[in-house]
């Protein structure tokens, strides 16, 4: 559409696709069954009468691995995917338009490598696949970022599809390796303590400081190296931490032999 109608009427079409899946979740919701995990704590009277008070007493060093794991994974996401767009437009010199549909592609790769990276970790274990993307997170964001100041429609495609693959693939181990730090007595309130948080922050502050530092230093690849800050910062978490996929989700070596 034009862009006086996506201005007059034409942003509110996304709210309305919200609405519906809005109301989608909710009867999925309503039908859903407890989890097994839950079951077993009311069976055994273990469910915490103040779950935020246990959280903080009992799950200290879970609420500080996730919110390690959850720093990583909205910096990757928010500043190497969704803050793309507006860095291509402001330091990149592309249009906005040719800033959108590479940040579509960016988003079709994310969809593209989450099953296989959930695989992944299923089959080696949480712990070394986030020590993996880890290591990319810290070695490759600065050379994108380079890569789509320096001009040209194929150099912002390469970085904005490699940025892609490392967050996507970040955010499908991430995403249960938070939850798996915890038991389930006080499960939600300590991933509200430490992965929501940590998505506060490294999600909501770090694309507008990516941008302020290219406007007071210059300086492209700031945002990369941000990146590369953080996650150099929690490496020492994922190596020492414990694994924490199941072991009947892993391969048996035995068996095939």
């Amino acid at each position: 559409m034009s862009e006086a109608s996506l201005q007059s009427w034409g942003w509110r079409i996304p709210f309305f696709v919200g609405a519906a899946l809005a109301a989608s979740v909710w009867l999925a919701r309503s039908t859903m069954q407890e989890s097994p995990e839950f079951e077993r704590q009311q069976a055994v009277g273990s469910v915490p009468d103040i779950p935020l008070h246990h959280a903080l007493t009992n799950q200290r060093a879970a609420i500080a691995r996730s919110f390690a794991i959850s720093a990583l994974g909205s910096i990757t996401y928010y500043v190497g995917i969704t803050y793309v767009p507006a860095f291509l437009t402001s330091a990149g010199s592309f249009a906005e338009r040719e800033a959108l549909w590479l940040s579509t592609a960016a988003a079709v790769i994310v969809i593209l490598v989450t099953p296989f990276t959930g695989i992944w970790s299923d089959r080696v274990g949480r712990r070394p696949v986030l020590i993996v993307l880890s290591l990319a997170s810290a070695a490759l964001p600065m050379t994108m970022f380079w890569l789509m100041a320096s001009g040209g429609p194929a150099n912002a495609l390469i970085g904005a599809l490699v940025l892609a693959c490392v967050a996507g693939a970040f955010s499908a181990v991430g995403a249960v390796a938070t939850a798996e730090q915890f038991a389930g007595e006080g499960r939600v309130t300590g991933l509200a303590l430490g992965a929501t948080m940590a998505t506060a922050i490294f999600g909501g502050f770090t694309p507008w400081l990516a941008q302020l530092l290219i406007e007071r230093t210059g300086w492209t690849m700031a945002p990369g190296a941000m990146i590369a800050l953080v996650a150099l910062a929690v490496l020492p978490v994922f190596w020492t931490m414990r694994e924490t996929a199941p072991i009947s989700a892993r391969p048996n070596p035995s068996a095939s032999s």
